[in-house]
C-alpha cells in the first residue's frame, strides 16, 4: 500500500499564492496520471488539474491560467502552484494518482487525506 500526503495549504489573502505538494510514503512502479481536486464546505469534490503521463495537462475553467499542475518523481508525484488565489478557491485540496505500486498489483486511485486552502483578507 501507499498512502498520500499532501502539504502546502494555509490562510493566503485574496490574490496571494500557495504551491501544494503531494508526498508519498513509498514509490510508485507505475503512474498512470495524477491530479488535483477540491472540496468546498458543502460541495461535492470537483476537479481543478489533471496531468498524465505524456505530460498533457487538463484545467476547470475555474483556475485556468491561475493554477499550474507539474510533476516530479514516483515518490513525489505532483505539485500545484496556484496564483492570484479568490476567496472562491477555499476548499480542501487533495491529491490523486491513478497507478500501482509494484508490478503485480492492479491500478487503482491513490487518496491524500487533504490540506486545507482558505483564502481570506
Amino acid at each position: 500500500q501507499v498512502q498520500l500526503a499532501e502539504s502546502g495549504g494555509g490562510l493566503v489573502q485574496p490574490g496571494g499564492s500557495l504551491r501544494l505538494s503531494c508526498v508519498a510514503s513509498r514509490s510508485f512502479f507505475g503512474i498512470n496520471a495524477m491530479g488535483w481536486y477540491r472540496q468546498a464546505a458543502g460541495k461535492e469534490r470537483e476537479l481543478v488539474a489533471t496531468i498524465d503521463n505524456n505530460g498533457f495537462t487538463k484545467y476547470a475553467d475555474y483556475v485556468k491560467g491561475r493554477f499550474t499542475i507539474s510533476r516530479d518523481n514516483a515518490k513525489n508525484p505532483v505539485f500545484l502552484q496556484m496564483n492570484s488565489l479568490k476567496p472562491e478557491d477555499t476548499a480542501v485540496y487533495y491529491c490523486n494518482v491513478n497507478g500501482r505500486v509494484d508490478r503485480y498489483s492492479s491500478i487503482r486511485n491513490y487518496w491524500g487525506q487533504g490540506t486545507q486552502v482558505t483564502v481570506s483578507s
